[in-house]
């Protein structure tokens, strides 16, 4: 599995995460299988969300879609978002 990972700080999550929710690059039509969103407990003004591929070229498209986004948003909803894509070597859940 590939993991598109996003961080970044958010002023309000409550609006970030309704933007979040309209989904303005349909995830589900660009090969997004799941996503979980993670706030760190002692700053919860920065998310973290991973994105799950089943390929690297969706999760890649997905990142440039996400660059032409951030154009309009950075500053505003979203500030100073780093990404990395990640390949899932192993997952053991106890």
């Amino acid at each position: 599995m590939i993991v598109l990972r996003i961080e970044h700080r958010v002023n309000d999550f409550d609006g970030w995460k309704k933007a979040f929710d309209s989904d303005p690059l349909n995830r589900k039509k660009s090969g997004v299988l799941g996503h979980r969103i993670f706030r760190p407990i002692d700053n919860l003004n920065y998310v973290i969300i991973d994105l799950e591929f089943e390929n690297i070229n969706d999760a890649e498209s997905v990142l440039l879609a996400l660059h032409k986004l951030w154009g309009n948003v950075d500053g505003k909803i979203i500030f100073n978002p780093q990404t990395r894509i990640l390949n899932l070597v192993e997952n053991n859940n106890y």
